[in-house]
């Protein structure tokens, strides 16, 4: 899925009815703008590392590659700066991961398909980790066999679950990403998890928020219209900003 084309008026709008949703939903609604031809049942049937793979493809087209974060370390509690770029947590994967997958483990042979946005979305509303971890599990897995007979997942013995746990997280490494950092004050090392969507999502509030004051400026100064003034290059809105000192 390429050709990503999301306008300024079209991200201000997006901003300005997604901002009150749930992480989940604001991450359908990213990519439902990114990719208009896709239907809505298909995004949200994707898997949650092929969505963030978008996501990342998304935040590269209307920011740039370069990321910019701040981490504290849990030892000494140290800001650190981060700089990378969307190359160095995106991992290629295949049209693959919408297939079901299999796993044996001792005498059990289980069915199971990797988790998506509807999952996660129905977690959200779990009262607490492990029983959310329970639900995902139950909505991902197609069946379960033991000797060939069907067996209902309380019956599922732990170590079986853990194995099809990590074979999902296998199966689809974006939908983790791991930052493995080093803390340059007291030698610290420790991984910390990025997640695109909160990422993005807070820089897009950024964005919007900028734009809105610079057409505020613009239109306070020389009376045009929002859409004139979204119509223009970022570059030729920064000079009309610099002329009347609204930023610089």
């Amino acid at each position: 899925m390429t050709g990503m084309a999301v306008s300024a008026s079209g991200l201000l709008r997006l901003w300005e009815r997604s901002g009150t949703q749930p992480r989940v939903q604001q991450a359908l609604m990213l990519l439902a703008a990114a990719c208009p031809d896709a239907p809505t049942d298909d995004l949200a049937r994707m898997s949650v590392g092929r969505r963030d793979g978008l996501l990342l493809e998304l935040r590269e087209h209307l920011f740039g590659s370069r990321l910019e974060s701040l981490a504290s370390c849990p030892a000494c509690g140290e800001r650190l700066q981060l700089a990378f770029n969307v190359s160095d947590v995106c991992v290629k994967t295949g049209e693959s991961l919408a297939e079901p997958q299999r796993i044996q483990v001792d005498d059990y042979e289980v069915g199971f398909r990797l988790p998506d946005s509807n999952d996660q979305a129905a977690m959200a509303m779990s009262g607490n980790i492990e029983e959310g971890r329970r639900l995902l599990l139950s909505r991902c897995l197609l069946e379960v066999k033991r000797y060939g007979e069907a067996q209902p997942i309380d019956l599922v013995p732990e170590s079986v679950l853990l194995a099809v746990s990590k074979q999902m997280a296998e199966a689809d490494p974006q939908a983790d990403v791991q930052l493995d950092l080093s803390c340059p004050a007291c030698g610290h090392v420790w991984s910390s998890a990025f997640d695109i969507v909160s990422y993005l999502w807070q820089e897009i509030d950024s964005w919007a928020r900028r734009t809105l004051r610079d057409i505020h400026n613009l239109a306070a100064a020389y009376g045009w219209r929002e859409v004139d003034i979204l119509n223009m290059s970022a570059r030729r809105r920064q000079c009309y900003l610099e002329m009347i000192g609204g930023r610089g």
